[in-house]
């Protein structure tokens, strides 16, 4: 990948009231994580990375659940603080290498490499503002949030050479590499697999009492639920170039759970999707804009839990 331009990106402090604490901070964030996860394993250098050195295909989500407490750790700190985090990060990396499926080279340092994962995050936050929250950003809003992502990746003490140096380089940067560079890699389509990857499956779910008959029914519609979520993040262009699967009624039933979100402000302030939060994870105390709280057990952990005590 080559730099998008010679001129360097300006920073912008990251803490209370700042949009990238506001946005990282709020559950609905979340919900485009599954879809930066897909857009990184198609990068063809980070998703041979995956593959080649992780327990991935043995639990996908383990991989999530570990680096979302640190990730988010490095934003919510004080610049002394997140550097240290950062630098941590970074220092997990300089042992993944070696050759991706068409025998490229790669290394998890590459600045490239490194810098789209990263980019992926940024994406993250912006789609998550732009889907899921009930505001559009202004121009001047979109400016900051990307100076402060800016800061964010020079925490990890990698090169920003990649970096592009405003928002729009950096909207054409992602586009271009969404239209060029990214692959169905061996990762990507193992996990969009439901017949291979049991992640990709819904639990069955069952309901009480009178209502128990209509269990198949309400898996079927979490299922398609996770499906548009996971679908409708999707930047367009990256949808038609792999042609994955999208309907009418997939747009139309992806509007309605986006405009639910949108209007879920005040649940959300009284805590509503907290669950959410993979187990220490930092972010913001419902209802507040500087008060830092750590997750305990979410969804994940609790039924971990109750598996493990039926089991023994």
């Amino acid at each position: 990948m080559a730099a998008s331009t010679r001129s360097k990106a300006v920073g912008a402090p990251l803490g209370p009231g700042s949009l990238l604490w506001s946005t990282a901070g709020d559950p609905r964030a979340l919900l485009t994580g599954s879809t930066a996860g897909i857009l990184q394993l198609m990068l063809p250098g980070l998703g041979a990375g995956v593959t080649d050195h992780s327990d991935f295909f043995e639990d996908p989500f383990a991989r999530i659940f570990r680096s979302i407490p640190v990730i988010w750790a490095s934003i919510f700190s004080d610049d002394e603080e997140g550097t240290e985090v950062g630098h941590r990060i970074r220092d997990f990396h300089p042992d993944i290498k070696g050759t991706d499926h068409a025998g490229r080279s790669y290394h998890a340092l590459d600045p490239d490499v490194y810098w789209w994962a990263h980019a992926t995050f940024t994406w993250e936050m912006f789609r998550a503002r732009e889907l899921y929250f009930p505001r559009p950003l202004s121009r001047a809003q979109r400016e900051q949030l990307y100076a402060e992502t800016v800061t964010w990746y020079r925490r990890y003490g990698v090169s920003d050479r990649p970096v592009p140096a405003t928002v729009d380089e950096f909207e054409a940067r992602f586009q271009e590499i969404c239209a060029t560079e990214l692959e169905l890699t061996p990762a990507v389509q193992w996990v969009l697999d439901p017949t291979k990857n049991p992640a990709a499956q819904t639990e069955d779910l069952e309901l009480p009492g009178p209502f128990r008959a209509l269990s198949g029914v309400a898996t079927r519609a979490m299922a398609k639920t996770v499906h548009r979520i996971v679908y409708g993040s999707m930047p367009d262009v990256v949808r038609r170039r792999f042609d994955l699967p999208w309907t009418n009624a997939d747009r139309v039933g992806f509007a309605a759970i986006a405009g639910g979100l949108r209007a879920s402000g005040p649940a959300i302030r009284r805590g509503a999707l907290s669950d959410m939060w993979p187990q220490g994870t930092p972010h913001l105390k419902p209802g507040t804009t500087d008060e830092v709280i750590i997750a305990g057990p979410g969804l994940r952990e609790k039924k971990l839990a109750e598996a493990q005590a039926a089991a023994g």
